[in-house]
């Protein structure tokens, strides 16, 4: 019996948070090396799900690098980067539409079986300038549609976007993890969480479960914040200052981390703050 009433212990320790998100819109930021292993992906799905049907309204941004790269080999297109971003030629950005539409198509689906409603709300929502000549067709979010994004949440559906956008002559590839954020930012999600491959930020072999932007900050200037998850950091600052509620970094290959990041006091990642509270 001792384990019947763990369980219960668990449903109440998440139903203060089930009544406080309760019609409220998270952005999450699938993709990557999260995507790789069937198990997890099943379980995000089931995560998503679980949220819909407890009233939160999810929008789904998803990724798809490991994937665009295995397909590019495929075309005998050698993979360049630049700072972190993905050169993309004509030959390429259609490896990136193509591999897109699969990975929206499989999550729609998946959702779907979950009975949950989703929709690929890619074509026509985000407006984009080329960043750069020298990265090809790799674009900078100029505006969003936020009120088809709000449309298709009202209408009961998931949203769930591609990482690609229009600049008026040709398609543009863009970052997936700018895409949440400026989505988040556009619609004032009250949280976005951003599914990665590490468990957040760690210092002296800890991990912080709590940072204002502030002492985000601080940690940057003092190497604490380092690499690859500076610029995901300052998105996430970026994204509060704007009205995004809370940000979180949490390791998307643990079974099941969003809801335990989400619905527990104490969390799995890594949560990011406008102040200490």
């Amino acid at each position: 019996m001792q384990h019947i009433y763990k369980k219960t212990e668990i449903l109440l320790e998440a139903l203060p948070y089930i009544q406080k998100f309760k019609n409220k819109v998270f952005v999450i930021k699938y993709g990557g090396n999260v995507m790789l292993d069937n198990h997890i992906k099943k379980s995000i799905i089931k995560d998503i799900a679980l949220l819909k049907h407890v009233g939160v309204n999810p929008v789904i941004v998803h990724g798809g690098g490991p994937e665009i790269t295995k397909e590019a080999q495929k075309a005998h297109i050698i993979p360049k980067f630049m700072k972190g971003l993905r050169y993309t030629c004509k030959n390429t950005m259609e490896v990136v539409k193509k591999v897109c539409k699969n990975i929206n198509k499989e999550i729609v689906d998946s959702l779907q079986q979950e009975k949950c409603k989703a929709k690929n709300l890619t074509t026509g929502l985000i407006k984009t300038k080329i960043k750069s000549k020298k990265l090809g067709f790799v674009g900078v979010v100029t505006s969003i549609d936020h009120k088809k994004i709000l449309k298709t949440i009202k209408q009961g559906f998931i949203p769930v976007i591609s990482p690609i956008g229009f600049d008026g002559k040709n398609y543009n590839n863009i970052n997936a993890d700018t895409v949440a954020t400026k989505i988040a930012e556009s619609i004032e999600a009250e949280k976005l969480t951003i599914l990665t491959n590490v468990d957040g930020i760690y210092h002296e072999g800890e991990l912080i479960s709590h940072l204002s932007i502030e002492d985000a900050r601080k940690a940057i200037k003092k190497g604490i914040i380092s690499r690859g998850m500076i610029p995901k950091v300052n998105a996430c600052i970026h994204a509060i200052e704007k009205g995004v509620g809370k940000v979180h970094l949490i390791n998307g290959t643990n079974e099941h981390a969003l809801l335990l990041e989400i619905f527990t006091d104490k969390g799995i990642g890594t949560e990011i703050v406008k102040n200490g509270n």
